[in-house]
């Protein structure tokens, strides 16, 4: 696992909850919309947006939101249908953190190639400093169809390295946290997809961590250490 040298183990670690007091939370493909649910239920002093090009699958959880909190309702929940090439306007620099896990289709081509035009979509939404979080799960083998449909490279630590940060970087996203983690190590991301791939036969989990920041940069100026 590579981690930028600077980061301090009090700030932001994939492997445990941003320690943030308030603020507002998008989680980009939510599917169902289990992680925003769940985790604001968890932290009521905190804002989520659950954004999907799709809206059927976040129906249910959409009618449990307006309930009595005492019976299972999070007024701190808002859900929105939005691709993410077209993410309203009113969200700009809204977002204290942004999560993208296991994105499929064209999120995971985009998110997994650095599309210029969606990077900078999701910079646009950022408030200064804001967290951005991907984690991506893919099999070689067993998903080789999807891999060839979008067009994707491996995503090696090399290829992270080289040619995914920098394209983060450009876009705005200072990277200070990458690797890849097999499934006994995955953090508990409570999403629907998370809980079906850890029952599954393993695939390897690519993740990326980054805050936004002015600007963009010379990739050979990351503050990353080598990856081991």
């Amino acid at each position: 696992m590579a981690k930028d040298s600077t980061l301090s183990t009090d700030e932001y670690s994939m492997t445990s909850s941003p320690p943030t007091g308030g603020g507002v939370i998008i989680d980009l493909g939510t599917g169902d919309g289990s992680f925003v649910y769940q985790s604001a239920r968890r932290h009521p002093d905190r804002f989520y947006i659950g954004i999907d090009a799709q809206s059927r699958a976040m129906e249910k959880v959409s009618e449990k939101i307006h309930r009595n909190p005492a019976k299972g309702g999070a007024p701190n929940v808002l859900f929105i249908q939005a691709a993410v090439e077209d993410l309203p306007p009113e969200l700009d620099g809204v977002a204290d953190e942004v999560h993208a896990h296991f994105p499929w289709g064209s999120l995971l081509r985009a998110l997994a190639l650095g599309d210029e035009m969606v990077l900078s979509n999701l910079r646009r939404v950022c408030a200064p400093r804001a967290w951005l979080e991907v984690v991506i799960a893919l099999d070689p083998e067993r998903d080789r169809a999807e891999i060839e449909r979008l067009g994707l490279s491996p995503l090696s630590l090399e290829f992270l390295k080289t040619t995914l940060i920098p394209r983060y970087q450009a876009a705005g996203f200072e990277v200070v946290e990458y690797g890849s983690l097999p499934p006994s190590e995955w953090p508990q991301l409570q999403t629907s997809w998370a809980k079906r791939l850890r029952g599954a036969t393993p695939r390897p989990l690519s993740f990326l961590v980054a805050r936004a920041v002015d600007g963009g940069g010379d990739s050979a100026s990351l503050p990353i250490s080598s990856p081991h």
